[in-house]
Formats: C-alpha cells, sequence, structure tokens
C-alpha cells in the first residue's frame, strides 16, 4: 500500500498521528493509496516552516521571485503528462480533461510571473509643501489554502501561484481524496529554485482545516468548497483575526433565447452539464429556454444528444466524462435524481443504473435530463454536482433574468442569443458574479479575477488577477517631508497636519 505523505520544508514528512485516509482510484472502486492525515502539531511544524522561510523570501527582489515561477511553470509543462495521469488516476475525469485542469491553473502561474509589475506602488510627488507620498504592497507572512477535490491542480495553482510571487509562505491543505498532484506540485516548486518552507503540502480532514483557521501564525486563508463550510471557514476565521476568501457553491443558469443558434447551444450545453461528470463549480446544470417553442426544441435535441455522450475510463480518449470522484458521491448525485422524481420534476432521461462493462466496480453514473423543474424543489435549490441537467422553463426574458438573480447561489450565468440589446441588458442586471454571454462556464482568465455573489463567495476580494494581489498583500502608505532650511521650523508641531 502506497503512503502519501505530507510535503513540509522542502521533503517529504512523516506524520506520527496514525490516521490515514483511503485514497480510491474511482474507475475500479479500488483503493489504492492512503493519504495521512495531520494533528494539530504537525501543522504547527509546517508553519514552523513556512514562518523560517518567510524573511528571506519576502525580501527576495520581486524580479528574482518572477524567476522561480518562470521555471516552476517550465517544470509543470515538461512534467504533463505525468501530472494529468496521477490527476485522473485519483479523480476520475479523463486525461484531456486532467490537462484542462493543469493548464488553467498555469494560466495563474503566468500572471505570477509579471509581479514585479503588479506589486508597483503609487507616487505622489509635491502632496504638499516638500512632502511625498507614496505606497507600496507587501507581503502578510504565511497563509494558506484550503482546496477541493474537483480541481487538485488548478485551484492550488490559483492560490499559492500569486500567494507565493508576492512573497507570502504558504500552507497547502488539498483535498484527501487526491492529494498526489497537489504534493507533486510542492516537489517541482522546490525543483525550480524556491527555498524549502516556501510551499508546504498538509493533509487531513476537520483537525487540519481548524487547526489552519485557529493557528496564530497563518495571517490569510483562502478556500474554495461548498457554501456551509464556506460559510464556517469565513467566520471561524475572522474570529481568529485572518483575512478570509472562501469560495461555495454554485447552481449556474444558462438562458437560452428564442434567437439562440440551438446547434451550438446543445454543444456547449452537454459539455457544460455533463463534462467532468458535472464536478465543476462553474458547470451549468439549470437550461432556461425562454418560451414553450424554444424548450420543446432544446428538450427534443437534448435527448437526442445524449446518447451519443461516452462515458469511460478516464484513459479512454474516446470518453467524453470518467466517473465520479467516490462512492458515495455517486450515491449522492442518485439519491438527488431520486428526490427530483419525488418531488415531481420528469425525469427525461435517467442515468442512474449506469454500468460500465468491465468496471462495474467503478464509480460511474450516465447523463440524467429533467424538465418541468419549478423553484420550489429543492433538486433545484440545491447544488447536485453530478451530470445532471434540469430544464426550467420561463414564459419570457423577465422571467428568465429573475431565476438566477433570486437563487441562493450567484457563482455564474450564462445567455445564449443572436440580440446584442438583451445580452447587455441582462449581462448589466442580472445578480450573479461571472456573466458568459454566449460562453456556457464563463471563467475568466487569469489577469481578471474569479468570483461568486451570495452564497457563492464570502469575503471581499476575489481569486487570481489584481484581485489576488490584493489579497495576499497588505499597503502601505509613506509621507515623507526633507526639510532643507530653519525656515522651515514653524511653530506648529501641535496642529494636525493638512496639505494646505
Amino acid at each position: 500500500m502506497r503512503d502519501i505523505r505530507h510535503f513540509i520544508d522542502g521533503a517529504a514528512f512523516e506524520g506520527a498521528s496514525g490516521r490515514f485516509g483511503d485514497v480510491f482510484n474511482p474507475n475500479t472502486g479500488e483503493v489504492q493509496a492512503r493519504v495521512q492525515l495531520a494533528t494539530v502539531s504537525e501543522m504547527d511544524r509546517a508553519v514552523q516552516s513556512a514562518q523560517a522561510a518567510f524573511e528571506g523570501w519576502s525580501s527576495t527582489n520581486p524580479q528574482r521571485r518572477a524567476r522561480v515561477m518562470f521555471e516552476f511553470k517550465r517544470l509543470v509543462e515538461a512534467n504533463m503528462n505525468e501530472l494529468a495521469e496521477m490527476l485522473s488516476s485519483e479523480h476520475g475525469k479523463v486525461i484531456a480533461d486532467s490537462k484542462g485542469d493543469i493548464q488553467r491553473g498555469l494560466e495563474v502561474i503566468e500572471f505570477a510571473c509579471g509581479i514585479p509589475h503588479a506589486l508597483k506602488g503609487e507616487y505622489t510627488l509635491g502632496a504638499g509643501p516638500g512632502i511625498d507620498v507614496y505606497s507600496s504592497r507587501q507581503a502578510l507572512g504565511v497563509v494558506a489554502g484550503i482546496t477541493p477535490f474537483n480541481f487538485p491542480a488548478m485551484i492550488p495553482m490559483w492560490m499559492f501561484g500569486v500567494a507565493i510571487a508576492v512573497g507570502n509562505t504558504f500552507i497547502l491543505k488539498p483535498s484527501e481524496r487526491d492529494p498526489s498532484v497537489p504534493v507533486r506540485l510542492g516537489e517541482l516548486m522546490m525543483e525550480a529554485g524556491a527555498p524549502k518552507g516556501v510551499l508546504n503540502v498538509v493533509h487531513g480532514d476537520k483537525t487540519a482545516v481548524d487547526a489552519i483557521l485557529a493557528h496564530p501564525d497563518i495571517h490569510a486563508v483562502s478556500f474554495v468548497g461548498s457554501s456551509d463550510i464556506a460559510h464556517y471557514v469565513y467566520q471561524t476565521g475572522a474570529q481568529h483575526g485572518k483575512r478570509v476568501q472562501a469560495m461555495g457553491g454554485a447552481k449556474n443558469h444558462g438562458i437560452v433565447m428564442p434567437d439562440a443558434d440551438l446547434d451550438q447551444v446543445i454543444k456547449d450545453l452537454s459539455g457544460a452539464a455533463y463534462g467532468s461528470a458535472g464536478e465543476r463549480c462553474m458547470a451549468l446544470p439549470v437550461v432556461v429556454p425562454v418560451g414553450k417553442k424554444t424548450a420543446d426544441e432544446l428538450r427534443v435535441r437534448l435527448v437526442a444528444e445524449i446518447p451519443t455522450l461516452r462515458v469511460g475510463v478516464s484513459t479512454d480518449d474516446q470518453a467524453h466524462y470518467g466517473p465520479v470522484v467516490s462512492a458515495q458521491h455517486r450515491d449522492r448525485v442518485a439519491g438527488w435524481i431520486s428526490k427530483g422524481v419525488e418531488e415531481g420534476a420528469e425525469l427525461v432521461v435517467d442515468g442512474r443504473d449506469f454500468s460500465l462493462q468491465g468496471h462495474e466496480k467503478g464509480y460511474f453514473i450516465g447523463p440524467s435530463l429533467f424538465d418541468h423543474v419549478t423553484t420550489d424543489m429543492s433538486s433545484y435549490q440545491e447544488e447536485i454536482f453530478g451530470p445532471v441537467l434540469q430544464i426550467v422553463r420561463a414564459a419570457n426574458f423577465e422571467e428568465a433574468l429573475s431565476l438566477p438573480s433570486k437563487h441562493q447561489y450567484g457563482n455564474g450565468v450564462a445567455i445564449f442569443t443572436q440580440n446584442g440589446r438583451a445580452a447587455r441588458d441582462f449581462a448589466a442586471r442580472v445578480n450573479v458574479g461571472m456573466v458568459g454571454i454566449n460562453v456556457p462556464i464563463p471563467v475568466p482568465v487569469a489577469y481578471h479575477s474569479f468570483g461568486g455573489w451570495k452564497r457563492s463567495g464570502f469575503g471581499d476580494t476575489n481569486q487570481y488577477g489584481m484581485e489576488g494581489v490584493k489579497f495576499w498583500t497588505k499597503t502601505k502608505t509613506v509621507t515623507a517631508r526633507w526639510p532643507d532650511s530653519a525656515l522651515e521650523h514653524e511653530d506648529s508641531s501641535f496642529i494636525i497636519p493638512t496639505m494646505s
């Protein structure tokens, strides 16, 4: 049995907790490894390592830190196949999707390579008589990220790429379901030239999470996961005086206007709803056709499209998607399908009985489609996080606009239309953080930022881009005066300074 260890102080670290979690192969249902689960003292050991590395790393000039990021990017690209195969074997997504996972993380690393420019401050010459004012951004210290199972490469790189580039040292607590890729990323960061302790990877469960949130030497925490846990992380971290950004769940809607190109819409919906077995916070699990004619035609086309989708093992290069991450998650998704039926939705395509020949013990579930879903159904209100698409019919544009705007989640939304005025009006008015116009999964590019509204995001700043730079740094503003004559020594020391 292979043991997956912590990565602390630049090397594998043997934990002493005696607690382990099983790491499965979702394609076969077999246990392929076990991962160590950290104690509070082991988390503290990682923090000590990061604290020891901070002074030297933060005082390294930004251009040299950027060179480490350039080399890290090169090494990840050179090891792309190894990383993708490792990722797929533990998560279940197909190899091509795993490479996309890694590539989207690398795009943030590319942004971090430009950190010398992003860290430049502001300067005002002559703000007052002989007075100059300037500001700079400085690293916080030891910071941490808690990441989910569905993107074990991308989301860690979203976090630690910017955090390390600006001068912090980092503790990564990845999902214990697919922990091997985060460890390998830690190894590659050391190989790229980062000093030991700059990036530490500590595995664990709630004990490790709580240790991060309570540790007095961890100054900021970034989290991605379910909304209930995001809320807990935000509250608990704030209670301990930390800066926190916590991204939660989603129920993204796709509005289909009567003038939409349905040929393109069907392809986009198939990929956005069923790709990666629906295990994406930016998946599109709800489609809202406007008008009965649009809804009826959309349904017919989806029913014809779904049988063409190939569900296969992760290494099947012809498969559109693979298994879900665990048996528990497969049962959870199947439970939501059953719940939708109980609530009165019409189950048009049922994927619960899907079985892949030769891999009957794998965690596979076929694509499912519901029609006539209503907003009072819990299966609509909650995140299913599986290959399930729900049709919620809307009579007109205003009703369609209100659905994502009123939903408890506000992560992403898309509108499919050829009408520029309708698209512009929708984008301006919808109460959701990320909007796609004929783009089904509107994840912003790395030099913008990612973040949802309402119960999809807790905290004041978004992930990566300049929002990430702001989150992982603190601003220092200096007001300087250099008197050059005794004539300036006025008797005004007891008067509040002004620029007049």
